[in-house]
C-alpha cells in the first residue's frame, strides 16, 4: 500500500534512536533536522520503504544515510560488523556516485574521532571505469556501502564471488529516481532489483527525488508488487517548503515591434546585468549550440567581464575531463557563470548557486523547478530562478509554466513499461545465475512495475528468440543465448561465454555518433544520430549553409544531393527538448479563456489585467501576450483545447501547406503527422513534407494534399496500426531497431575484446530490421523497436485522447484559406525558411511577415 507519511518525529525522538556517536556528530554539525529528516530517519530506522520528494538542498541524501551510518556505527562498536555489503546505493551519473563518495567520507572520519577508534566502516564506488586491482580488493575486503550504477548492479548479480557480499543487503538507496524512471535505464534496474529481491530477500528501499509527478506512480516503480499488491512504501513530499522567486523576464518592451538586432543586444546585455547582480549564476540553455553561443557572445561582448578563469560551458559534446573541471571550478566558487544545455540537471553537489536563468522555455514544469532548485542551496534559502524569452509563443509557454510552478501544479512523468528488448538482457542474466522454472521465473519478473502487466505471450515469445528457435537467424549470426526445455518447463544459460558475453555488453543507452554526410561522393559535414533518425527519403535540410536533400543512409554515412527551396527538417531539430502533454493543454487552456474574453468584447484594460493576475506576469509581458492573441483573433480564430484550427497556405512557389495548429507537444504532433502525411500519400499518390514543432505541424506538397479529408480516415482505434505502417520504411525505426537489437543481444557490441563500431551496428541493424520484418511481423525486438518509436518516441496515448475529443465532438475542427501564414502559424511555416536565410536577411523576413499580418488584419 502506498500511502503518505504525515508524522513528523520530533528531534528527541530521532536522537534517542541513533547511535550516541552519530547524535553527538549530528549536534556538533547541524542547528536541526530538516523537514525531510524528521519526516524519514525513523521510517528508514524501522525498514520501512520511503520515497522522499524535496529540493535540492534539503538534506535527502543525508536523511537516506544517517539510519545506515547509526547501525554500522553501532556494529563496529560491538565488532560485529561483518565483510559484506549492508547497503547499496545506486545512481544514474558516475560523478555522482563519486561525489557520495567524497561526503560520506567526512562525517565517517569525524563520527571516528568522537568515538577515538577506527570503526572499519568502508565504502567503494563500483562502475565499468573501476580498474581490476580494485575490484579484486573490493572482493577480499567488500565496502559496507557500495556506491555503483544500475548497469554494474546488474553485471555484480551473474558475479558468483561477488553475489555472496550481496547476501545479507538490508538497504538500497536509489538517487535521482526520477530521471532513470523516465527510460529504460529505470526499467532494467527496476528488474535487478526484483532479481536481488529474489537471491536475498526482502531489503529497505529508498528512493530519492527531485520535483516530480505523481509521487505514487514513482513509488510504485521504486517497490514493484508482491502477490499481485504493490508493496508497501511510504511517500515523503516536501516539495513546497522551499519558496521560489521566479519571474518570467522579456530583454525589450515589444517582442514584435522591437528590432531583432536590437533584442540580441538588449539579450545579452539583460543577462550581464543579472550575472553581475550574483555572485555565482548558472544559465540553461535548451541546446549546445544555444550554450557554445551565449559564452561566446557574452566573452567577446564583455570583454572587461568574462574570461576563461571566470565563465565555462557544460554540455554532453564536451569532452568528460572539461565537465568534470567545469563542475570542480563551480564547486570551489571560481566561476561566475556556467552556461550548460541539460548535462548540469542531475544533482551533481555543484556548489552554492544563487540565481538560475533559463533562456527559452524548458518545456515541462518539473524540469523548470529541478533546473531553477540548484539555486539557493541551502534549507531556508528561495530558489531565483529568472525565465528569458525572446519570442512570443516562449513568452506564453514561460507564463504558464510560471503559474503551475507556483501553484504547484506539475506535469506527469512517463515510465516506459514492457520492454521487451531490456528483458532479454535480464532472461540471459536470470540463465546465468542459475536454472529457471520458466512459470517462476515469469512471476519473479512480474513483480518489476515496469513488468506488472507483461502478458504471457510476450514473455513467451522473448525466451523463444533467446533460445535460437528462429534458427534462420544463425545464418545473421545471432545464435541462441540460452537452452529451453518445455517438457521440464526449464531454461537455463548457453555457451562457456555467456558471463562474459552479457557483461560487455548489457547497459541501455545506445552507442552513438555522428553520421558523415556526402554529395556526389565529396564529405560536406556531419549529422548527429538522433538528427539522421528524423530523415525520410526526399526530406532536405541545410548543413554549412547549403541545403541538401536526404536520399539514403547506410550505416553510419548519409547520401545527399543538392537541393532548392526552403528545407522541410530544420536543422535544430534533434536538439528540441519536447513540450510536455499536460503543459501544452494548460496553454490551449489559456488559449480558450483568451477567445472568450476578446469574444465578449471585453476591453484592453480588463484583459491586461487579467492576463497580469492569471499569469503573474508583469505589464510588458502582458501586453506583447495580449497583443499576439489580439492579433490571431483578428486574423481569423484562436485554437485551443476546443478548437483545432487547420489553415490552407499557398507558399511561395505555388507550394501548398496545410497548417494544423494543435498544440499538443512535438512528440503528440510526431505521430499525428505521420499518420496523416500516410494516408495522403496513399491517397493521391503523392510525397507529402511534414514540420513539426510544439506548437503544431504543417504537411506540404506540390499539389492537392486534403487535410481534413484524411482526418475522416483517422481515429483513435487505427492510429496504432497506421502508425506502425507509416515507420515501418523510416530512419527512425531502423535506428531504434539497432538500438533493441543491442539491448537484446542480438547485436553484440563487444565480443572477444573487440569493439563495433556504430557504423557497422547501423549496417547489421538494418540487414537484421529487412530479415525480420520478411521473417515473423510479431518478432519480440521489432515489436519492441515499433513501441518504442510510437510510445516513447512519439506519444501515441495522447495522440489517441486527441483524435478521442475530435469524435466525441469535445474538439471541433475549423478550416479557413490564407495568402500569409496566421500569427499562430508564422513560427511554424517560417522555421523551414529561417534555416536559409542569413541573419541580417532573417530579420528583414519576420520584420515583413509581421507587417503583412498587420495589413491583413487592418484589411
Amino acid at each position: 500500500m502506498i500511502q503518505k507519511q504525515d508524522r513528523i518525529y520530533t528531534s528527541k525522538e530521532i536522537f534517542t534512536n541513533l547511535h550516541p556517536w552519530v547524535s553527538k556528530w549530528f549536534k556538533g554539525k547541524f542547528e536541526t533536522f530538516t523537514p525531510a529528516q524528521k519526516y524519514a530517519i525513523m521510517d528508514i530506522h524501522q525498514n520501512k520503504n520511503v520515497l522522499i520528494s524535496s529540493p535540492t538542498g534539503s538534506g535527502k541524501t543525508l536523511t537516506a544515510f544517517l539510519s545506515i551510518i547509526s547501525e554500522l556505527t553501532s556494529l563496529a562498536q560491538k565488532e560485529e560488523l561483518e565483510d559484506k555489503v549492508y547497503c547499496i546505493y545506486i545512481s544514474p551519473l558516475k560523478a555522482l556516485d563519486n561525489d557520495i563518495e567524497k561526503n560520506l567520507e567526512e562525517p565517517l572520519r569525524e563520527i571516528e574521532q568522537i568515538a577515538g577508534k577506527d570503526l572499519g566502516i568502508r565504502k567503494a564506488v563500483r562502475t565499468g571505469d573501476t580498474p581490476q586491482s580494485k575490484r579484486a580488493a573490493m572482493l577480499k575486503k567488500p565496502p559496507h556501502i557500495l556506491i555503483t550504477t544500475p548497469e554494474t548492479l546488474s553485471i555484480l548479480l551473474v558475479a558468483p564471488k561477488f553475489r555472496e557480499k550481496l547476501s545479507h543487503v538490508k538497504y538500497v538507496i536509489v538517487d535521482e529516481i526520477h530521471s532513470l524512471a523516465e527510460n529504460k535505464r529505470g526499467v532494467h534496474l527496476s528488474l535487478s532489483l526484483e532479481r536481488l529481491q529474489h537471491l536475498i530477500g526482502n531489503f529497505t528501499r529508498i528512493g530519492l527525488s527531485a520535483t516530480v509527478h505523481p509521487l505514487d506512480k514513482v513509488a510504485r516503480f521504486l517497490v514493484g508488487y508482491e502477490y499481485g499488491q504493490v508493496r508497501d512504501c511510504l511517500i515523503v513530499d516536501i516539495n513546497y517548503l522551499k519558496q521560489l522567486d521566479m519571474e518570467v523576464i522579456c530583454p525589450v518592451d515589444d517582442i514584435v515591434a522591437a528590432d531583432p538586432d536590437k533584442t540580441n543586444t538588449a539579450m545579452y546585455h539583460l543577462l550581464d546585468d543579472l550575472i553581475n547582480q550574483h555572485k555565482t549564476t548558472l544559465i540553461f540553455t535548451n541546446t549546445r549550440s544555444g550554450t557554445e553561443s551565449i559564452v561566446y557572445n557574452l566573452k567577446k561582448r564583455f570583454k572587461e567581464n568574462y574570461n576563461q578563469e571566470n565563465i565555462m560551458a557544460h554540455h554532453s559534446s564536451l569532452s568528460k575531463e572539461i565537465r568534470l573541471e567545469t563542475e570542480n571550478n563551480l564547486k570551489e566558487g571560481k566561476l561566475k557563470v556556467v552556461v550548460s544545455s541539460t548535462s548540469l540537471e542531475l544533482g551533481i553537489d555543484i556548489g552554492y548557486i544563487d540565481l538560475v536563468i533559463l533562456v527559452s522555455s524548458p518545456k515541462s514544469v518539473s524540469r523548470a523547478l529541478q533546473r531553477i532548485g540548484r539555486s539557493g542551496h541551502q534549507l531556508h534559502e528561495k530558489s531565483k530562478g529568472r525565465m528569458l524569452v525572446v519570442d512570443r509563443d516562449d513568452l506564453v509557454e514561460c507564463s504558464v509554466i510560471l503559474k503551475n510552478a507556483l501553484e504547484g501544479k506539475i506535469d506527469s512523468i512517463n515510465i516506459p513499461t514492457n520492454c521487451l528488448d531490456v528483458l532479454s538482457q535480464h532472461i540471459y542474466g536470470m540463465a546465468i545465475e542459475n536454472k529457471w522454472d520458466i512459470d517462476y521465473a515469469y512471476e519473479v519478473i512480474k513483480k518489476s512495475f515496469c513488468y506488472h502487466q507483461l502478458s504471457k505471450t510476450d514473455y513467451l515469445s522473448v525466451l523463444s528468440y533467446m533460445a535460437g528457435e528462429y534458427t534462420s537467424l544463425e545464418d545473421r549470426y545471432v545464435y541462441a543465448k540460452i537452452w529451453v526445455d518445455y517438457k521440464k518447463n526449464m531454461f537455463g544459460k548457453r555457451g562457456r561465454l555467456a558471463r562474459m558475453l552479457y557483461s560487455t555488453n548489457i547497459g541501455t543507452i545506445p552507442d552513438r555518433s555522428g553520421a558523415v554526410v556526402k554529395c556526389a561522393g565529396k564529405v560536406v559535414g556531419r549529422i548527429e544520430e538522433d538528427f539522421m533518425e528524423k530523415l525520410r527519403k526526399g526530406d532536405s535540410f541545410v548543413l554549412g549553409g547549403n541545403i541538401y536533400r536526404f536520399n539514403y543512409a547506410r550505416g553510419m554515412s548519409v547520401n545527399v544531393s543538392h537541393a532548392s527551396g526552403p528545407p522541410t527538417i530544420p536543422s535544430w531539430f534533434s536538439e528540441q527538448l519536447p513540450l510536455s502533454f499536460d503543459l501544452a493543454v494548460d496553454i490551449q487552456r489559456f488559449r480558450d479563456i483568451m477567445d472568450s474574453k476578446l469574444s465578449y468584447g471585453r476591453s484592453k484594460e480588463e484583459i491586461l489585467e487579467f492576463i497580469h493576475d492569471y499569469l503573474y506576469v508583469d505589464y510588458n509581458a502582458a501586453h506583447s501576450i495580449f497583443q499576439y492573441f489580439q492579433e490571431q483573433y483578428l486574423f481569423s480564430h484562436i485554437p485551443s483545447n476546443r478548437r483545432l484550427l487547420v489553415e490552407y497556405y499557398t507558399g511561395f512557389g505555388g507550394r501548398k501547406f496545410v497548417v494544423f495548429h494543435t498544440l499538443f507537444g512535438r512528440r503528440v504532433n510526431d505521430a499525428l503527422s505521420r499518420a496523416l502525411a500516410y494516408i495522403i500519400a496513399k491517397k493521391f499518390k503523392r510525397d507529402v513534407m511534414i514540420s513539426v514543432s510544439d506548437n503544431g505541424f504543417y504537411l506540404s506538397s506540390d499539389g492537392k494534399i486534403g487535410g481534413l479529408e484524411a482526418f475522416k480516415d483517422l481515429n483513435s482505434e487505427n492510429l496504432v496500426d497506421i502508425l506502425i505502417k507509416a515507420i515501418d520504411k523510416t530512419e527512425t525505426l531502423a535506428s531504434r531497431f539497432r538500438h533493441c537489437a543491442g539491448r537484446s543481444l542480438m547485436i553484440l557490441r563487444r565480443y572477444k575484446g573487440q569493439e563495433k563500431s556504430v557504423g557497422r551496428q547501423q549496417v547489421k541493424g538494418k540487414i537484421l530490421l529487412k530479415f525480420v520484418q520478411e521473417l515473423d511481423e510479431n518478432f519480440s525486438i521489432l515489436k519492441e523497436a515499433r513501441r518504442e518509436v510510437i510510445e516513447d518516441y512519439m506519444d501515441v496515448k495522447n495522440a489517441q485522447r486527441v483524435l478521442e475529443w475530435i469524435e466525441s465532438n469535445q474538439m471541433e475542427i475549423k478550416q479557413f484559406n490564407t495568402k500569409i501564414p496566421s500569427p499562430f502559424a508564422f513560427n511554424l511555416v517560417a522555421q523551414g525558411y529561417l534555416d536559409v536565410l542569413k541573419y541580417e536577411e532573417r530579420i528583414e523576413f519576420i520584420k515583413r511577415m509581421h507587417e503583412a499580418i498587420v495589413r491583413e488584419i487592418n484589411g
